[in-house]
């Protein structure tokens, strides 16, 4: 299994604007989401770091939405040499995992090169302004290493910017597979 991390890009960039498909039929666009905080994780359905986390990411959902957190998922690989995480598959894994949070396609990869996203999962948090404050791993947890899937690291950022304070800026990068990119 590949190990790819996250790119770590600079705290204070604003988000990248975005409108995308979602597993449901409409659209969801950042500017859906303005005066609120927004995480935006860029995941896939046949990922084993991402299937490792697949119940405590619909638990965060279930915890963080209610408290005014706007949380969109994202997946960005190339669905026709990985048609497990095209849309129709993504809306089954959407059902399966109960993800109360939209799930999007980025089919052209626009979206998540904007972003700098590298792995999956790859999280990136925004405070309320939409400028980055936090870019890092869910925990320590990782496929076959024994530690335990808390989201430590994430929820404690977002803690932090729902009552509007700062993230530790010392975060360590997310670890997952590589996002498929298409080929040129």
């Amino acid at each position: 299994m590949a190990r790819t991390p996250s790119t770590m890009t600079p705290f204070g960039t604003p988000a990248p604007d975005f409108d995308l498909p979602d597993t449901e039929g409409g659209r969801v666009a950042l500017s859906d989401l303005g005066g609120q905080p927004v995480l935006v994780m860029f995941i896939c359905n046949h990922c084993p770091f991402v299937v490792h986390l697949r119940a405590a990411l619909a638990q965060l959902g279930h915890d963080y939405l209610a408290r005014g957190l706007a949380i969109v998922a994202i997946s960005a690989n190339d669905a026709v040499a990985y048609p497990a995480d095209g849309p129709v598959a993504m809306k089954a894994e959407r059902a399966a995992a109960g993800y109360p949070f939209a799930y999007l396609h980025d089919e052209s990869q626009a979206v998540a090169r904007a972003y700098g996203a590298a792995c999956t999962p790859d999280f990136f948090l925004f405070d309320a302004e939409h400028r980055l404050v936090y870019r890092g791993q869910f925990d320590d947890s990782r496929p076959g290493n024994g530690r335990p899937v808390t989201g430590a690291d994430l929820r404690a950022a977002l803690d932090a910017v729902l009552a509007g304070q700062a993230p530790a800026e010392d975060q360590r990068p997310s670890l997952g597979c590589n996002i498929k990119w298409k080929s040129a």
